[in-house]
C-alpha cells in the first residue's frame, strides 16, 4: 500500500473529475501558489510508494471461456478486460519518464513472461535501452503486459517496478509502480506527472 503523507496529495487512480483536480493543483502549482512550501518540496523525501491506475483509453470485455467461469463472473463482476491501448509505445513512454526522474539504470524488462532486457546496476544504460528500444521488443511476440524494473543510486538506492497490463481483471489497474526505498518528491512528481501528459489517466 501507498505510505500516507498528509500534505502530500496521491495522484488518481480512477477518481471523479474534481479529486483530478486536486491532485493537478497540488503536482503543478500556479505561481500564486509557489511559495516557500513548494520550494522546499524537492527535499522531501518519499518512501516504498505503490501507485496504481488506469489510463483513459476504451477496455472491450473478454467473454468467459466456460460455463463456470461465466457465472463466477456474473456473481463477482470481476471478469478480464482488455485495454485498447500499444503496449510498445506506452512501456517507451514509461522509460522517458524514468529517464526525467533521473533514473539511469535499467535492470530488467519482460514482455509477458520472456526477458528481452537484461543488464547489471554498474554502467547507466537508460538512454541507450530507449534508443535501442524497437529492436529489443522483436524478442516479444505476444505482447500483453511488460515489467519494466530500473534503479536509480545517487544520493540514495532506490529501485521502482512498473508493470503494465493490456489484459487484466476488471477490479485491478492497467498500470501498477512500485518504488521501494526513498526517492525525492519533487523527482516523483516529475515522473508521474509526464506520465499524466503523455498516457493521461482516466478519470
Amino acid at each position: 500500500m501507498t505510505e500516507q503523507f498528509p500534505d502530500f496529495k496521491q495522484p488518481p487512480w480512477v477518481q471523479s473529475p474534481s479529486e483530478v483536480m486536486d491532485w493537478i493543483d497540488a503536482t503543478h502549482p500556479s505561481k500564486k501558489t509557489k511559495g516557500k512550501k513548494h520550494a522546499s518540496s524537492g527535499d522531501k523525501i518519499l518512501r516504498n510508494l505503490h501507485v496504481r491506475f488506469d489510463l483513459n483509453v476504451k477496455q472491450k470485455t473478454i467473454p468467459s471461456s466456460n460455463v463456470f467461469s461465466r457465472v463466477i463472473t456474473m456473481m463477482t463482476g470481476n471478469g478480464f478486460v482488455e485495454e485498447g491501448f500499444d503496449l510498445l509505445p506506452t512501456t517507451e513512454l514509461i522509460l522517458r519518464g524514468l529517464a526525467k526522474a533521473k533514473f539511469k539504470n535499467i535492470l530488467k524488462i519482460v514482455f509477458d513472461t520472456k526477458t528481452v532486457y537484461h543488464h547489471s546496476d554498474h554502467h547507466p544504460d537508460l538512454r541507450k535501452t530507449i534508443d535501442d528500444f524497437s529492436a529489443l521488443t522483436h524478442a516479444a511476440a505476444v505482447r500483453k503486459s511488460v515489467e519494466v524494473t530500473a534503479i536509480v543510486k545517487e544520493g540514495m538506492k532506490s529501485v521502482v517496478i512498473v508493470k503494465i497490463l493490456k489484459i487484466h481483471r476488471k477490479k485491478d489497474h492497467a498500470v501498477d509502480i512500485q518504488i521501494k526505498g526513498g526517492m525525492k518528491a519533487e523527482l516523483y512528481h516529475i515522473f508521474i506527472n509526464y506520465l499524466t501528459e503523455k498516457l493521461g489517466l482516466k478519470e
